[in-house]
């Protein structure tokens, strides 16, 4: 595996630790502005309503992202093992004469 790969990996698996605390940031930020906020308990409600329903569409669409990200590691992770077997595979042929 080249230093590009490795390098791409680690960047891929750093992305979607990212989303999670940039969620789970917005989450704190949401509720500490709530407890200070100067209004009624009504539009308190409505408004945390409101934010819990952005971050349930900001937790699926990042967990959609992951999932896909997911699938396409494993895609490659299953081509390089068949690349691998063809070149045992050649390797062995070579061996045999």
């Amino acid at each position: 595996m080249s230093q590009d790969e490795r390098d791409q990996r680690v960047e891929e698996s750093c992305g979607s630790s990212t989303v999670g605390w940039f969620v789970t940031g917005a989450l704190i930020g949401a509720a500490v502005g709530v407890l200070y906020a100067p209004k009624s308990g009504k539009e308190n409600r409505e408004f945390l309503s409101g934010k819990v329903q952005q971050s349930k569409d900001a937790v699926a669409d990042a967990g959609a992202g992951i999932a896909e990200t997911g699938k396409d590691m494993f895609e490659r992770g299953r081509q390089l093992v068949e690349d691998a077997a063809d070149l045992f595979e050649r390797g062995r042929k070579l061996v045999q004469g």
